[in-house]
């Protein structure tokens, strides 16, 4: 994520080369899979009270936005746009090592060396 050629926005990429270990955070997802993420704003809200969904994407047939506590969709795009507090953004357990951008390439050099 944090490299010069990813899409995502400076944001994002500034979420996870910030990051660090005591900030991920083990959440389940709507559809009831474990994932880690940085713990933000909205798993803070949805840890007290569910995010009200006004709009279904039918993404995930497992999902019932009736019962679930958030919009995956509406939180994944958000987070990537730019609203890291309020999105969500999923990690590996070694978010904390990453801590400056770099260039896919550099990246590879790094680690095969």
């Amino acid at each position: 994520m944090a490299t010069e050629e990813c899409d995502a926005s400076e944001a994002y990429k500034q979420a996870y080369i910030n990051a660090k270990e005591e900030d991920v955070q083990i959440i389940q997802s709507p559809v009831g899979m474990p994932g880690r993420a940085l713990r933000n704003a909205l798993i803070e809200r949805v840890e007290k009270e569910k995010e009200p969904i006004k709009k279904c994407y039918n993404c995930l047939a497992k999902c019932n936005p009736g019962k679930v506590p958030y919009c995956i969709t509406k939180a994944l795009i958000d987070a990537v746009k730019g609203d890291v507090e309020n999105g969500l953004v999923f990690c590996g357990s070694n978010v904390g090592r990453i801590n400056q951008m770099m260039s896919v390439h550099e990246l590879m050099q790094e680690l095969v060396s």
